[in-house]
């Protein structure tokens, strides 16, 4: 028995041998500013409430004793019942106080979308520099983004009867546009360098046709929707965008985890990779669709926010390194910090308007990358 238990810790510390103490710190340190931020945006509203009222409803007993409340807004109110019924969970309506109510319902999916949003994008830009062999590729620069804004604004001034259906749209817009920017590429297989320049070509394309479809849009309504979507924003997020993204992000990260290795070979090179017996075209187009859905899930609730999956992996490259299974641990902690970070911003800096969310991430991303210019000779190539 004491072998066999020595054994089992011997290989625990092997399946958790990668976590190291630059790891735990960006999680530790990621996490501490998400409930920081989280307990800020919960804090301010059009309802007025103090902090404190406020961060007793967050932590409000009537919430977190009857799990069938949580699963309501996690499930929506038919799953959710059905749920909690099934587990022998009481299914009575419970009580709240105006507060609770108002941080649950409105509040609330504002942080939890954001978690989302950060994640999804953080780790789509990570499978991105990986395959490309990039630091500087995302999914703006290869596309994704732009073929998602321009589906949007399609939907909202061409047809504007479906505009209940734009995460739908934007979802579908990202994932025609790479299949465009591969088709591109494809010249009896893909490079990193052709990945790269069809991206370019298609968010240059996507980008000016955007532009002119402003020209066709007569209501201003349509117009500032638009723009709301283009540049990234969760004002007006609700428990329907968390249960929309929720169960992709479950899908995207644990696939990407799962191809950890495959990225890391794609870093060595397409030679080298094939030598070690990988299919690189195969492993190249099936990363690249986690990456997509990824960003599209992104998009389909919050629209274009720029610069998260541009900068955080490379943020978190400096701290962890280079091995993936870390990155990308790394960068699906570190997303939600910066996102949840900068939407605090946009609610504060100009309360009680709003700016959107992306315009906050790219004024964060230009100095940065300024910064990495300034201090790097060789910014580019991994």
């Amino acid at each position: 028995m004491a072998g066999e238990t020595s054994d089992g810790v011997r290989g625990l510390d092997e399946t958790f041998s990668w976590v190291d103490a630059p790891l735990v710190t960006v999680i530790a340190g990621s996490i501490g500013i998400v409930f920081l931020s989280g307990l800020v945006q919960v804090s301010f509203g059009a309802f007025t409430m103090s902090i404190a009222t406020a961060w007793g409803a967050v932590f409000d007993p009537a919430v977190w004793t009857n799990p069938q409340l949580l699963l309501r807004l996690l499930l929506g109110d038919g799953w959710g019942t059905a749920v909690a019924g099934a587990l022998g969970l009481s299914t009575a309506e419970v009580e709240l106080s105006k507060e609770t109510l108002i941080v649950w319902h409105i509040r609330m999916p504002r942080v939890l979308v954001g978690v989302l949003v950060g994640t999804n994008l953080a780790v789509s830009g990570a499978v991105f520099q990986a395959v490309t062999r990039n630091e500087l590729a995302s999914p703006f620069i290869l596309g994704v983004s732009a073929g998602a804004g321009l589906a949007i604004l399609l939907t909202l001034v061409v047809f504007g009867s479906l505009s209940t259906f734009l995460p739908i749209a934007a979802a579908l817009g990202g994932a025609v546009a790479f299949g465009i920017v591969y088709a591109i590429a494809w010249k009896g297989g893909t490079s990193p360098v052709r990945l790269v320049l069809a991206g370019v070509i298609v968010s240059m394309v996507s980008g000016s046709l955007q532009t002119a479809l402003f020209f066709f849009a007569d209501d201003l309504a349509v117009v500032q929707s638009a723009i709301a979507w283009t540049t990234g924003s969760l004002t007006g997020v609700d428990w329907e965008q968390v249960r929309m993204a929720l169960p992709w992000t479950l899908v995207t990260v644990p696939l990407t985890l799962i191809g950890a290795r495959q990225l890391n070979v794609l870093l060595l090179g397409e030679r080298t990779a094939r030598s070690l017996g990988m299919s690189v075209e195969r492993v190249r187009f099936a990363l690249s669709a986690v990456a997509v859905l990824a960003a599209g899930t992104a998009i389909a609730v919050a629209g274009i926010v720029g610069f998260v999956g541009l900068i955080v992996p490379h943020m978190v490259r400096q701290l962890v390194g280079s091995d993936y299974k870390r990155l990308v641990v790394g960068s699906a902690f570190a997303g939600p910090a910066l996102v949840t970070l900068a939407d605090t911003g946009a609610r504060l800096i100009l309360s009680p308007a709003q700016l959107p969310v992306g315009v906050l991430t790219g004024l964060i991303g230009g100095p940065y990358f300024l910064y990495l210019m300034r201090k790097q000779d060789a910014l580019g190539e991994l």
